[in-house]
């Protein structure tokens, strides 16, 4: 049975947080396997990081990883996939907006070696039109850009082998980090399977991936990962 590391990047999350790292924890000492809960304060301005510090030690398992300033999602993942050790790597929202239950449906395929990633979609999304037509946007500008790669690319509830981290180079602090890293991973002949998860509405807090500010720069970053891809791919060849 493979070891599973869950990284729940959080930024000002105060409302869900003890939440989140609560169900995580119940649903893992369920799993009869060794695991390990990550929790990465990207730089909270509210009292994210006060809260996680009082479950050090009360949750089993469970690290709490800081860095100040505020980082972005991409720069966010990237601490905890540094910080986990065990076999396995999912990614599980802050604010708590799947059930982490379901994380069974991600670890058969990965398990039975069907999958080497595996992407959590939303089949019943509960955001406003505006996030839908972002994503549509962005979802249809990358599979022009690298083919298909998954129906919902910035699910944030994925799973995936640790040891892909030893050939799949991210760069990105910021929204492009689910792109960068599945568009590394096909390109590298790693296998993508896909699965429906229940996606739930946000209890509290405020989302931050509809700003401006990140869309643009997501565009911009999508444009010189294409670039750098390529160039990658080159020298692997050589």
């Amino acid at each position: 049975m493979l070891s599973l590391s869950i990284v729940l990047p959080a930024y000002n999350e105060e409302e869900n947080v003890e939440r989140a790292v609560n169900h995580v924890s119940e649903v893992a000492q369920g799993l009869d396997r060794e695991y390990e809960i990550i929790l990465v304060n990207d730089g909270s301005a509210d009292r994210t990081g006060e809260i996680a510090r009082q479950l050090e030690g009360r949750v089993p398992q469970f690290r709490l990883v800081e860095h100040y300033p505020n980082r972005g999602y991409g720069g966010a993942l990237k601490a905890g996939f540094e910080a986990a050790t065990k076999d396995l790597i999912a990614f599980y929202p802050g604010d708590a907006q799947f059930d982490f239950a379901e994380i069974e449906r991600l670890l058969e395929p990965a398990e039975s070696g069907e999958a080497d990633v595996v992407c959590g979609y939303r089949f019943d999304r509960q955001d406003h039109f505006v996030r839908k037509l972002n994503a549509f946007g962005w979802n249809s500008v990358v599979r022009v850009l690298f083919g298909q790669l998954c129906r919902d690319i910035d699910c944030g509830f994925k799973l995936f082998r640790r040891d892909i981290l030893d050939h799949v180079q991210i760069a990105s602090d910021g929204a492009m980090i689910d792109t960068e890293f599945l568009a590394g991973a096909k390109a590298r002949g790693y296998r993508i399977a896909e699965v429906p998860l229940t996606h739930l509405p946000r209890g509290a807090g405020e989302a931050t991936g509809a700003n401006l500010a990140v869309i643009v720069k997501a565009f911009r970053d999508l444009v010189r990962f294409r670039a750098r891809l390529s160039r990658e791919l080159r020298e692997e060849s050589r």
